[in-house]
């Protein structure tokens, strides 16, 4: 998932080991572990440290550091949220804000400032609506996400593949049938 995620396969390993272990593990224990050298270890707990997807323990009579992931998966989520925010569509949003404050010279940049306004507003509002969701409860946000089949249903909203209302989609199905 790390190298899907913009994180190297070595990082995204050093997680899943510290996601997944039941107690709190240290680098020598990684190294180990995964079979990688010291020096890597190193520069993966770096990165996930930078990222806030693990946090460094002390363990009474040890001198080592070790580290944990967040037992809450909202918690995690929310730190990936965050930092790909910061990252990466906040930088966007603020080349976006400053072509559109340039004056179009031509009909072309007319045409290209316009999709890019389009673009802003849908990201704008998405991080809008998703300051809206991280501010619920765990509980809550999973029975909003539970509801969106429901409510596309309910609506007799279009399908998004076929551009089809459901009951027509349906009607097809049965006429590829019989």
């Amino acid at each position: 998932m790390g190298s899907r995620w913009g994180i190297n396969r070595t990082v995204g390993q050093i997680y899943a080991l510290i996601f997944l272990s039941d107690k709190p593990v240290n680098a020598d224990e990684i190294a180990e572990l995964l079979e990688f050298s010291r020096s890597n270890v190193s520069m993966g707990l770096k990165e996930l440290q930078a990222w806030r997807l693990v946090r460094l323990r002390h363990l009474p009579g040890d001198r080592r550091e070790y580290f944990e992931a967040p037992q809450d998966v909202w918690e995690i989520f929310r730190v990936l949220v965050e930092e790909r925010r910061r990252r990466e569509i906040e930088p966007t949003l603020s080349m976006l804000r400053s072509a559109l404050l340039e004056t179009p010279g031509s009909d072309e940049e007319r045409h290209a400032q316009q999709r890019m306004r389009e673009m802003h507003d849908l990201i704008d509002r998405l991080l809008k609506w998703l300051d809206d969701v991280q501010r619920l409860a765990p509980e809550t946000a999973m029975q909003l996400m539970g509801m969106g089949a429901a409510v596309t249903r309910m609506l007799g909203l279009k399908d998004r593949i076929t551009g089809q209302a459901p009951e027509k989609k349906a009607a097809s199905r049965k006429a590829r049938k019989g």
